[in-house]
């Protein structure tokens, strides 16, 4: 049976909050079914997302409070307005500041509204969906409304009975905030509700769902708050190693992440359950999931917690073979994608082709060096994933223009299409290439320059807030993408 990732598709790469709207970020409304229809007459059958879960205050979906919760921020009022859960004229008096506040508030007041006038129906499917939900969403409900009683701080400075999850102190948080903690089921109640609700409308298009699973979880996390077993912490739950990447492509210094490493023995005792279930919260989101930073599970760049750069790391190794073979006796069907980037051996190929998963396959990297690079299409296997770019690279236009002449020459050389511009050319490569799945950023397809990147890694600020706009997807884009489509069987 050919499975998804084994037939010639194109995707797009476009984060949910990069849609355009009237919001202060995109959501799961109008604009993402207007989206998929864009998909779907295109020609395109995949639709490549970031992470979903809920970040912390700088956006990162790399960095969520959460492996299962969904981001609120994405919750449509429109679509609560349309149940009439919140008034058509419902105002936040309440607040002040950037629109996401004031979105919160008024999905707070649509609680009360769905408790007032929804039907049996609706009051059932959300009891269902709290009780169907509950290994996870209880800790989470109550971490969140603890982290509003506490000022958003990190659970380590918390009061340590709370910290340390005493039981008497944790049975009496939940009596104080049992209103504020069904508010927060009600919340996800809603995102997961709006999201498969547009998933089932891609579905219905032809549209596969790609999501995207971070590796590794945020310390400030209800993940590490309420599962201490999981991680390398010390009694007082404190980290002293810290997750990141050495000196690569993106970095002189490495990436220093900062999120703490998986106590991988623990895990072993208990047949890697924590993972098993973060991994069926995916696969009931999505159609495929790519394992961000895959390598992981072979070994880790294991960085003392004092050090301030990645430099002065290790690796250590994972048990990748055990967890994933794991995974697949939960799952049967593993429509998994490896992000294979970065400092890759010999061994973090054996484990991933141990289980038949793509790699990927980034062509912005494939000029630098010389007819071996693997990132050249003449080097891919058809069980990969190309890009133009990622989310943590430059726009190809971007990335173009900061090139030399001489590096410029060398592009076209390789790619043999001197007449063809950029960022056409590249994306005339993805799609010509044996890759079976071809994803090309949104920002690639509509020409946009350095100014529009979505990421810069190692930087803090100016990340995760790009949009589009439709009046940027002019017919003549439209009409040049759909006839590569047709060009190249994809």
């Amino acid at each position: 049976m050919t499975t998804l990732l084994e037939q010639r598709r194109a995707g797009v790469l476009l984060h949910i909050t990069s849609l355009p709207g009237k919001y202060h970020t995109g959501d799961l409304g109008q604009e993402a079914y207007h989206f998929v229809k864009f998909l779907h007459s295109a020609g395109i059958r995949v639709w490549q997302t970031l992470p979903l879960g809920q970040p912390h205050s700088d956006g990162s979906p790399y960095q969520c409070l959460s492996a299962h919760a969904g981001n609120t921020a994405l919750i449509s009022l429109d679509w609560l307005k349309e149940k009439g859960w919140l008034q058509t004229t419902e105002r936040c008096h309440d607040c002040s500041g950037e629109e996401c506040f004031t979105k919160k508030c008024l999905i707070t007041k649509s609680f009360y509204g769905f408790q007032a006038l929804a039907d049996k129906k609706d009051q059932d499917d959300f009891r269902q969906f709290c009780k169907e939900k509950a290994n996870w969403l209880d800790d989470f409900a109550l971490f969140m409304a603890l982290r509003g009683e506490f000022a958003q701080r990190c659970w380590n400075q918390w009061p340590d009975y709370l910290k340390q999850r005493q039981p008497a102190a944790i049975k009496e948080a939940h009596r104080r905030l049992q209103s504020v903690i069904d508010g927060v089921k009600f919340e996800q109640y809603i995102f997961f509700r709006q999201w498969h609700e547009l998933k089932e409308f891609a579905r219905q298009h032809d549209v596969l769902m790609f999501g995207d699973i971070p590796i590794f979880v945020s310390y400030d996390s209800v993940d590490v708050w309420a599962n201490r077993e999981v991680f390398k912490l010390n009694p007082q739950g404190e980290m002293s190693v810290v997750a990141g990447v050495p000196p690569d492509y993106f970095s002189a210094t490495g990436q220093r992440w900062g999120n703490p490493h998986y106590d991988w023995l623990s895990l072993e005792k208990t047949g890697f359950q924590w993972w098993i279930e973060r991994m069926r919260t995916q696969l009931e989101m999505f159609d495929i999931v790519r394992i961000d930073h895959f390598r992981g599970l072979e070994a880790a760049w294991e960085i003392p917690a004092n050090e301030e750069t990645a430099i002065n790391g290790e690796w250590v190794t994972a048990p990748g073979q055990k967890l994933l073979s794991a995974i697949k006796t939960a799952f049967i069907q593993i429509p998994l994608v490896a992000e294979d980037l970065g400092v890759i051996t010999q061994e973090v190929d054996d484990l991933r082709n141990s289980f038949h998963l793509p790699g990927m396959k980034i062509l912005q990297f494939a000029f630098g060096d010389d007819a071996t690079n693997p990132y050249l299409p003449h080097n891919y296997q058809q069980n990969s994933v190309v890009y133009t770019g990622t989310h943590d690279n430059d726009t190809t236009l971007g990335w173009y223009h900061s090139l030399t002449d001489m590096e410029k020459h060398r592009v076209y050389e390789l790619l043999g299409t001197p007449a063809i511009p950029m960022p056409q050319a590249l994306m005339q490569a993805a799609f010509a290439s044996v890759a079976n799945l071809a994803i090309i950023p949104m920002q690639d397809i509509l020409e946009l320059g350095s100014y529009d990147r979505m990421n810069t890694p190692g930087t803090t600020s100016g990340n995760w807030q790009w949009r589009f706009s439709w009046s940027q997807l002019t017919p003549d884009r439209v009409n040049h993408l759909i006839r590569l489509l047709k060009l190249f069987n994809r």
